[in-house]
């Protein structure tokens, strides 16, 4: 009888301890876990791009074209051009950001600056050219981000992989340490995708709306500016003698006691030099 409860008691602490043991290895599990991951991501940070080669999905993506320009021309009427322009841009669904009036030497000029659909770009470009005789300037620049985008787009695939994986290996973790090692690995990461995110959405815009600065400016007309030049320098001088003379009168009123005494002494002086003569 003694030797049959022993052994119940010798098989149940045998099964304690493979409970025990069991526990212990799957919290070993989830800190190597953690480890290698902590690795991995510190691998992804230094290389700066340990990132999953584009699929076919990234290789579908449309041709990603950033288009802007740079347009100045002299016209007849400022305001019948930016009508004209008002009217090309309302048509091309654009948007007139800025609306600058100015005058130059010899000239009067208005600049403005467009966004507007990409594929709207060239249409909106040949209707605000008609009636231009010549352009002072014209860029027109196209730069292709298609690369960039994608490579953007294939490391915030990989960053939104491994944050998955962290938060996966966060359920699993028991112990207070492991979940703070975690967590700040989990931080880290979001920040980094927000970030490529920022700079998707970035390029995005720049693809969607196009920037043209367009400058249209007026030659003032020589007669024209003589004449009222002159006129203006005939009254400036009419209005500069008046005030001339008013200066005089005051500057006279302000002294008037000096006057009076030297002409007090210039009496005096000429009366004593004529009984001397006598």
């Amino acid at each position: 009888m003694n030797s049959k409860i022993l052994l119940a008691l010798l098989f149940f602490a045998f099964l304690s301890c493979k409970k025990s043991d069991t526990e212990a290895f799957s919290s070993d599990e989830v800190s190597i876990q953690a480890i290698k991951l902590s690795s991995h991501s510190k691998k992804i940070a230094e290389v700066g791009g340990n990132y999953e080669a584009p699929t076919s999905e990234n290789k579908n993506i449309a041709q990603k074209i950033i288009k802007n320009g740079n347009i100045k021309f002299e016209c007849k009427d400022l305001e019948t051009t930016y009508e004209q322009i008002k009217t090309a841009a309302k048509k091309g669904k654009a948007i007139i950001q800025n609306d600058n009036e100015g005058k130059d030497y010899g000239t009067v000029y208005r600049k403005l600056t467009v966004r507007i659909p990409s594929e709207n770009f060239d249409f909106f470009i040949k209707d605000i050219s008609t009636g231009v005789a010549y352009f002072d300037n014209k860029e027109i620049s196209s730069q292709d981000v298609t690369e960039e985008y994608i490579d953007i787009d294939a490391r915030l695939k990989a960053k939104k992989k491994l944050e998955n994986r962290y938060l996966e290996l966060l359920s699993k973790a028991t112990k207070m340490s492991e979940m703070l090692a975690i967590e700040a690995q989990l931080w880290a990461i979001r920040e980094e995708v927000e970030a490529k995110e920022g700079q998707l959405r970035y390029l995005q815009s720049q693809v969607s709306l196009s920037t043209i600065n367009i400058e249209f400016y007026k030659t003032v007309a020589e007669e024209e500016g003589i004449t009222v030049s002159y006129g203006e320098k005939v009254w400036n001088a009419i209005k500069s003698g008046f005030n001339s003379i008013s200066s005089f009168f005051l500057g006279m009123l302000e002294v008037w006691p000096f006057l009076l005494i030297a002409t007090a002494l210039i009496y005096f002086i000429r009366k004593r030099f004529k009984k001397k003569n006598i």
